[in-house]
């Protein structure tokens, strides 16, 4: 028990540390809470997909790394997250990257949209041991249950550029964003009639030194 303990501590210490040094390269200024809330996703993550297979990943360093550190790096090259109060992220798969969003962005309101029912049951069960309360976790496919019409919307391994598009636009208001994330050897995808402003922007994920794109467009108003 005692060295059950103790591995875990270590564990935590480390992931707890790359967290920090990945948000200090981000220039992300982040206080002790949430610093604590993405340690401890990575912590519970890890205990589930231990017993489920909720993720390609299960070494809590690898998750810090490939998931919330990314998740972290695309809320970055969004700075216009600090101007909506509602994002969709669809087919959300735990909770990514719509729970590392909700813990840096606490007024924000994050919906995550999962039709796999164990991935819904983690989200609900984050959710619940970090006290998201601006989460709220929706089981269904996108295209099925009720929309909530959100600022923002994202679909980060949903479909196919063109069907993730026309499955996010019910989800838009008009005038807010779609939001496709995407291997650094993607190219700006071909989008539907009605959006405007589209750009293609990149990042590099901290920890891991991996380019990675994100294309983005506005909902036209009219």
């Amino acid at each position: 028990m005692h060295e059950d303990g103790e591995s875990r501590q270590e564990t935590e210490t480390a992931v707890f540390s790359l967290i920090e040094a990945g948000l200090t390269e981000l220039a992300v200024r982040a206080d002790e809470r949430p610093l604590a809330q993405l340690t401890r996703l990575v912590l519970l993550l890890s205990e589930w997909a231990a017993r489920i297979n909720l993720t390609g990943h299960r070494d809590p360093l690898q998750l810090t790394a490939h998931l919330v550190m990314d998740a972290v790096a695309l809320s970055q090259a969004l700075p216009e997250l600090d101007t909506v109060s509602r994002l969709a992220d669809l087919g959300s798969g735990a909770g990514f990257p719509g729970l590392p969003v909700a813990i840096l962005h606490p007024d924000l309101e994050v919906v995550l949209v999962e039709s796999r029912l164990k991935r819904h049951h983690f989200q609900r069960e984050a959710r619940r041991k970090l006290g998201l309360s601006n989460v709220v976790p929706m089981l269904g496919r996108s295209d099925e249950i009720e929309v909530r019409p959100s600022d923002m919307v994202v679909a980060q391994a949903m479909a196919q550029p063109a069907l993730a598009l026309a499955l996010m636009r019910p989800w838009a208001r008009p005038g807010g964003w779609v939001v496709l994330p995407a291997s650094a050897g993607a190219e700006e995808p071909q989008h539907p009639e009605g959006l405007v402003e589209s750009s293609l922007r990149e990042y590099v994920v901290p920890g891991t030194g991996r380019l990675r794109r994100l294309w983005l467009a506005r909902v036209g108003k009219s």
